[in-house]
């Protein structure tokens, strides 16, 4: 078995995860990349996207988070997330109705609409679905 460390996956609200992992693999923002015990130390930011998590006792699990950063350390590494969901947890009907939501302020551009934040909406919505359909499918 491969050796493993801790993670700890921390959103403004509460700890999502805490435990000891083979591996995890973020969205950096120049690109995804993985962390495997031992690593060099590291401070990177993240994007929206996926997290893939292989656990300790061997599962695989996945989690949407809306970006923050990456800490790699000698004895754990840390994610500070904008927003994090474990893939169990996303209620895919809410992500639907805002990636809906989002299309159509694209879509129809009506001058008080942010387009940054519609596209951000919809990126954000589109990742909750692709992590929660993960999740079915294993």
């Amino acid at each position: 078995m491969p050796p493993t460390y801790r993670l700890e996956v921390v959103a403004p609200d509460r700890i999502a995860y805490a435990s000891d992992v083979t591996s995890v693999v973020v969205p950096g923002v120049e690109g995804y990349l993985g962390v495997l015990a031992h690593h060099a130390p590291l401070l990177a930011e993240l994007t929206v996207g996926a997290i893939k998590v292989a656990t300790g006792e061997g599962e695989t699990l996945h989690m949407a988070i809306g970006g923050g950063f990456l800490e790699v350390m000698p004895d754990r590494t840390v994610i500070l997330a904008d927003s994090v969901e474990r893939a169990e947890e996303i209620d895919v009907d809410r992500a639907e109705a805002a990636r809906r939501r989002a299309e159509a302020r694209l879509r129809e551009r009506p001058p008080e609409v942010d387009v940054e934040r519609a596209e951000v909406a919809l990126k954000r919505a589109l990742n909750r679905i692709h992590v929660a359909d993960r999740h079915q499918g294993e």
